[in-house]
């Protein structure tokens, strides 16, 4: 009889293989990741049966743990403005926090090896914002502008924001507000 699956084992492997993904991209290879977690390598292909299920599986999980962050706490009865800017602040909170799941996130999204399904369960818990966008323009707080164009103007001013955020911790907070406003300049109708 096989024994059970252990979550500390599987949690170890995803965590290594988020850093050695961050440090050395996603073609590094499974043994520098069996290595940093302190498994064989078998042992890893034991939890995942390919590097692709891996990188399928790292990339749901790091998507359930922003938006985790960042719904924890939304406003749902408020303003779009004040649900965007909490979006804003939770989003480049956890990537300053987060800073390898942030850059392996960035890889995994340009990478052609994740799945329908995965690309799928990863958007799923944003729908919500997603709608939220579609309705500021309907009652035209925002421009109108394409989804797609909408969430790639967000995704670099937060970049940008995050750098910032980053490289000048005592002023993390100024930054975070000043590419808020930038970004709300931009995007809402004046």
């Amino acid at each position: 009889m096989a024994r059970p699956k252990s979550t500390d084992k599987r949690r170890a492997i995803l965590s290594a293989a988020t850093r050695i993904f961050a440090e050395r991209g996603l073609s590094a290879p499974t043994s520098a990741i069996s290595i940093l977690a302190g498994v064989a390598e078998g042992t890893l292909f034991t939890y995942f049966a390919n590097k692709v299920e891996l990188l399928n599986v790292l990339y749901r999980e790091i998507k359930l743990e922003l938006a985790d962050a960042m719904m924890t706490g939304f406003p749902r009865n408020k303003s779009i403005r004040i649900k965007l800017h909490h979006i804003w602040n939770c989003y480049t909170t956890w990537g300053v926090a987060h800073p390898e799941q942030r850059k392996v996130l960035s890889q995994l999204q340009l990478s052609d090896s994740l799945t329908p399904e995965s690309k799928e369960a990863g958007s799923a818990p944003f729908v919500g914002i997603e709608a939220m966008g579609h309705d500021a323009v309907k009652q035209r707080v925002l421009q109108d502008i394409p989804q797609e164009f909408l969430s790639a103007t967000m995704e670099a001013s937060a970049q940008t924001t995050m750098a910032f955020m980053a490289a000048h911790p005592a002023s993390a907070e100024k930054f975070q507000t000043l590419g808020f406003e930038m970004f709300w300049r931009a995007i809402s109708k004046k």
